[in-house]
């Protein structure tokens, strides 16, 4: 769990440098700088998406995820989430939830949060985790100081979803082949296109609804190495 503590606590100290930042940055500075971020992140998931080998299953795991996604209904949940955490913390920040949601996601569903967590859990070896926790720490620094507080927060879900990987390390490593790791960075890489979006506040794209898709390369490896 070595990796995911330092990843999480990148986050959290990223975050606070951030809305160190914030305040000395007016609304024109903001705006600018969220928009190149927003630009930037499009850039990253095409860079991720291109990668599939299957672009059919690429295409039918973002429509059964979202169709999964639809009906549990995780992007209110999330929102929801969000909201509580920032009623408990009695923050001013309107664009909490929006901060929390954008950066939890943006911080999972990546590659290296998969390979980097088999790779604790099975080996006990942190190089994934540690380069992962520099970059999650200079986009916290950047997103915090934009987005505001949220971003802190989302070292929570983070915690959680590299810490149960790397727990369930010795099952899940047998069926996480770098095939499927592949195809699941790619159809993140298709989320975090999304997410860029909404920030450019081109289309408001429920991404969170979404993520039942990553796991869907996953079930038709399996499926397919049984037939």
């Amino acid at each position: 769990m070595l990796g995911t503590i330092v990843n999480s606590l990148s986050i959290i100290f990223g975050g606070i440098i951030g809305l160190t930042l914030k305040k000395g940055l007016n609304a024109n500075y903001k705006n600018t700088i969220m928009d190149g971020v927003s630009l930037t992140v499009i850039i990253i998931g095409i860079m991720s998406a291109i990668k599939t080998k299957n672009a059919v299953l690429l295409v039918l795991s973002v429509v059964i995820g979202g169709l999964i996604g639809e009906r549990v209904s995780i992007e209110k949940k999330l929102d929801n989430l969000g909201d509580i955490l920032e009623s408990k913390i009695k923050t001013q920040n309107s664009g909490f939830s929006k901060g929390f949601v954008a950066s939890t996601l943006v911080f999972c569903v990546g590659a290296m949060a998969i390979v980097g967590s088999l790779e604790a859990g099975i080996h006990q070896s942190y190089e994934t985790l540690f380069a992962k926790s520099v970059l999650d720490g200079i986009s916290s620094i950047i997103f915090a100081s934009t987005m505001g507080i949220g971003v802190i927060f989302s070292a929570i879900p983070v915690f959680i979803y590299q810490g149960m990987i790397t727990l369930l390390s010795k099952n899940l490593g047998l069926y996480l082949t770098p095939m499927v790791i592949n195809e699941i960075s790619a159809v993140g890489g298709v989320l975090i296109i999304g997410i860029g979006i909404s920030l450019l506040g081109l289309k408001k794209i429920k991404v969170a609804n979404l993520l039942p898709a990553i796991f869907i390369p996953l079930l038709y490896y399996f499926i397919i190495g049984i037939f």
